[in-house]
Formats: C-alpha cells, structure tokens, sequence
C-alpha cells in the first residue's frame, strides 16, 4: 500500500498543478485585451523593477539565491523537520561522510563482518560506501558543523547560486535572477534532493561551474574561470562519474574547437591561461581519485562500485552487458535483494520490458525536473533550436538521453549534471514566450508571470497539507522515521548497545535496518542481522560488554525486546 501511494501522489500533485495552470491559463485569456505598458499591473511592474535592480548587482544576487535556500528551508524546520535516511543509498553515503569526518579515507575490515554487511557497502579489502566520494564529502563537512544535512542543505543552496551565476554568463541579469528564482521553488526546498541525502546538488552544482565556465573563458580567457570548470569536472567525475562524462564531452568538443577554429585566442594566451591551469588541476584531481581508490579497493584503477559488483554479483550498469555468476550469500535478505536485482535487469531488457521502463523513467524525470508549469516554455522550443548560442545546451541534453536510456537503473537525479543546461533552454524559452502577443494582446507576459507564482502557490499547498496532515504526498519529515526513534532510544541508554534485528517472511529489502558508523566498536549503537542462535554465538562473544536487544524490524510497531542469550 505505501509503495502504491508512492507511486500515486506525483500523480496527484501533478493533477493539482495542472488545474492551478488550467485555471490560470483559462483567467489569463478570458480578462486578455489589447494593451500597452501603461495597462500593465501596477503590482508586477513594481516587483519587476525591484527584481532587475537586484539582477544588475550580480555578486549580491548569486548570494541572495543561495541565502533564500537556506533561510526558507529552516523556517519550514517546525513543519518539515529533519529529514531521515531511508534508502540504501543514503546510508551508504552517511558511511562515508562519517568516515572523512573521523579523518579516515576508509575503514579496516571488521572481524564480525559478515553480521554487519548491508547494501551498497563493502566489507572486503575495506569498510566503506561504493559511491564515488564527493558526496560523502558534503555530508561529512554538514556532520562537522553538527549534523550530516548541514552539508545537504549548503550543497543545495550552493547549487542553486552557482545556477544563477551560470545563467549570468549566458542571459541577461533579470533572466538568470529569474531562471534561478525558479530552480530554487523547483529544487531547493521540497525536493529530494534537500530533504534527503542522495548524491544531487553536489553534482549539479558542477555542472553549472563547467557551463557557467564557458562562456567566462571565451570572453576573458582568465585563470580563474579555468579553474572554476575543472573544479566542475572534478565535482562530476567523482560524484557521477558516467553522466559526468557524458555531460563533458560536448564541452570538450566545444572547447577544442575554439581553441583551434578560426576565431581561435592566440596560444600565446590560451596556454598560460587555460590549458596549463586546466591540465594542472585535473592532473592534481586525478592522482587524488587514484590514492583514495588505491586506499579503498587496493588499486587506484579500481572502482568501489566493481568491488560490490564482483562480491555481490549485482544486476550490471549497463543493459547491454552479462550479469555476472550469482555468488553465494551469507543471509537470505541480501540475496533476495541481489536477486532481484538480476530479475528486474533480465525483465527491462526484453521486448515489453524496455518500453515500459522507458516511459516510467521519462514520466518520472518530467515531473521533477519540468511539470506542466515549466513545460510551456518549451513551446517555443522550434525557435530556441535556431539560435547559434544555444547549441551546446542543447547538444548536452540531448546526449544525455541516449546515456540515460542503457542505464539499467534510473532515477531524475541521474540527469542532475545537465540540470544547468535544461534550466538554460527552459529560461531562454521564457524569454521567447514572454513576447508572445497575439492581436496585441500581451498573453506571453501573463503566461511568464503566472509560472513563479503557481510554482509558488504549489509550495505554499504543500507545505499546508503537512502542517494540518493531510497527505497529498509522502508524509513529513522524510525517512525511515521508526529506526531513528529507536536510535534516539538506544542513544539514552547509559552503555554500548547491540540490536539484532530480525525480519519477518515477506520482508521489504527496501526498509533497510543494518547500517553501521565507520567504527563500529566505538559506536554507541552497533546493528547486526539475525543469523540464528548457533550464528549470533561469536557475535555476542565478541560484544560481551554491550547491552543486547532483539528487534523484529518488520512488526506492526518495531520495538526492543531483550535478548535472551540460548543457554
């Protein structure tokens, strides 16, 4: 039933906001007339001028968009609260975090290991998440400053300035302020990737460096915008390294071009300026990649991710590829997982399989990403095609569908490095549509004006139906709400505890209980899996100075028992 609802209340919030834009759309026709400047509402005109005042000061609204993040997000805290990992992933980037915030590239592999295994986490050569290492460095730096979605919630606010600043390179001001303004309602304070803890922003944030760097470094050819779109190729080579670079090849065609075509800078230029900082700071970013995969996996050719393929025998990245031969498994969960896992692979390759997959992946990233109200700027998407400046925005999205469709898993935050580039093609569509008057009439400037103020009126319907509990989407605050109650619980308690957590026939892999810090003996909480009374023996032995419970993690209402110890 709650998987149900998951799948529905997209659909739910998409039919409200379709009739909010209906009825817009429906007011903006019937009161429309001929018109000049002088007809224009008063109240917009005002807003406008105030809005381009703070567009022209450029700094100012990088940091204002940013700000806006963050002072909204923690005014919605009595509301929304804080978020809860919930998924696989999420726990799997908390490892790491908690891993750099100890000041460690990795952890030794614990001798009561194979209690201890969990998803997307390996055990062997070392403890540590299989995601690449960007993303546990922010939320590493959050659990610094006193919890790990500090740095979920900088990231984002810096994602949606550095979009803003990317927007400033290619638009006008008022129109990137405006493009930015938008990413903000969309992205930076009710999505998932602000109220979670998923690799998103971050790698988001470097693509709007590589697309915000472009047009700086044909402009002005300096040092520093150099730099800024290698630390963007950093961000993304080691957060999704796939996408990341799919999204940089056309980049790199577009810059080869123009570092060699006929309105080439000299190299006398070029050199110093680009190609030495540029080649210098990748190669540095390279051997750091290499140390830390070097001092994970025993080799700095090695991925994590192979790691877990190889140990776990996991559905393969691509659809193209042969899964590997099922290994054996030390507990039924997580072969039942892996297995599946296969099954789903196997199924979306077939005939009728793949179709399916593809209309539920593309309706999935068009919900997030556009909806119907960013949807109508693409209307004019026939004349943004024909602008020369707009070629490589739209060369990136485009290279990310084919990328995206050999994928075996899909989720929107897969698109997230060519974020910046959509929000590119949406705004400069905007500014299409905002000319768009027909016999006179100024329906394209109604049109513009209404998208921030539905997208507004979407949050505020939101936001009220948490506050009086009505569920028009999953409830808040985000996560798997049980286990962190019974981690607060147990974080009380006067001494070191140990959960064995048992599941029930039918169980849910999804809902997830065994995640561990980075040094489980010094945790206060460590989580094991049930193995029978003869298979716990060596794990009890070994924590003989912790207080043990039993939690049956798939019970009406989980709650800690005793263990009793066989005698």
């Amino acid at each position: 039933m709650q998987t149900l609802f998951l799948l529905l209340a997209p659909s739910l919030l998409t039919l409200i906001e379709g009739v909010l834009l209906a009825a817009a759309v429906a007011l903006i026709l019937f009161s429309s007339k001929k018109s000049s400047v002088r007809d224009q509402p008063t109240a917009f005109l005002a807003i406008e001028r105030r809005f381009a005042r703070l567009a022209r000061r450029k700094r100012l609204a990088v940091l204002v968009v940013g700000f806006s993040v963050i002072a909204i997000r923690v005014a919605l805290m009595p509301i929304l609260g804080v978020p809860q990992p919930a998924a696989h992933d999420e726990f799997s980037y908390l490892l790491a975090a908690d891993t750099f915030a100890h000041g460690k590239l990795t952890n030794p592999t614990h001798p009561m290991w194979v209690h201890f295994e969990s998803f997307h986490i390996i055990q062997k050569p070392t403890y540590m998440s299989v995601y690449a290492p960007v993303q546990g460095i922010v939320l590493a730096a959050g659990q610094l400053l006193g919890h790990p979605w500090i740095g979920q919630v900088l990231a984002t606010a810096l994602m949606c300035s550095a979009l803003c600043w990317m927007l400033q390179g290619w638009l006008p001001p008022s129109w990137a302020l405006f493009g930015a303004a938008l990413a903000v309602l969309r992205l930076g304070i009710l999505s998932y990737w602000l109220n979670g803890y998923w690799s998103a922003s971050i790698v988001a944030l470097g693509g709007a460096l590589v697309l915000g760097a472009w047009p700086r470094l044909r402009k002005h050819l300096r040092t520093r915008d150099a730099l800024l779109m290698s630390l963007g190729l950093v961000i993304l080579a080691n957060s999704r390294p796939f996408e990341g670079l799919v999204f940089a090849i056309p980049v790199a065609f577009a810059m080869l071009s123009w570092l060699v075509g006929q309105h080439r800078p000299s190299f006398r230029q070029s050199v110093p300026r680009v190609i030495v900082p540029m080649v210098f700071a990748l190669a540095i970013a390279t051997a750091a990649t290499g140390y830390y995969y070097y001092r994970v996996t025993g080799s700095p050719f090695r991925m994590t991710y192979q790691v877990e393929v190889e140990t776990y025998a996991a559905a393969p990245f691509f659809i193209w590829q042969t899964p590997p031969p099922e290994t054996s498994y030390h507990n039924e969960v997580m072969g039942d997982f892996y297995r599946w896992e296969v099954k789903v692979f196997e199924t979306n390759r077939t005939v009728t399989g793949y179709p399916r997959r593809a209309a539920e992946y593309l309706s999935s990233w068009w919900h997030f990403y556009l909806g119907q109200l960013l949807s109508l700027p693409l209307l004019t998407l026939p004349r943004v095609v024909r602008e020369s400046k707009m070629r490589l925005p739209l060369v990136i999205c485009a290279a990310m569908v084919p990328a995206l469709a050999v994928e075996t898993w899909n989720m929107p935050h897969y698109f997230s490095p060519a974020t910046c580039a959509l929000s590119l093609v949406v705004v400069q569509g905007m500014r299409h549509l905002r000319h768009w008057s027909p016999a006179r009439r100024s329906l394209g400037t109604a049109l513009v004006r209404a998208i921030p103020v539905l997208a507004c009126a979407m949050i505020l319907l939101r936001v009220t139906a948490a506050m009086v509990h009505v569920q028009i989407e999953p409830g808040w605050p985000r996560g798997n709400l049980e286990r962190a109650m019974i981690l607060r619980q147990l974080q009380h308690f006067p001494s070191q505890q140990l959960v064995i957590v048992a599941y029930g026939s039918g169980h849910d892999f999804n809902r997830e209980w065994v995640y561990n810090d980075a040094d489980i003996d010094a945790a206060k909480v460590a989580w094991a899996r049930d193995m029978g009374s003869d298979g716990n023996q060596k794990l009890l032995s070994y924590f003989k100075d912790r207080r043990i419970w039993r939690i049956d993690a798939d019970a009406l209402r989980p709650h800690l028992e005793s263990y009793e110890v066989p005698r």
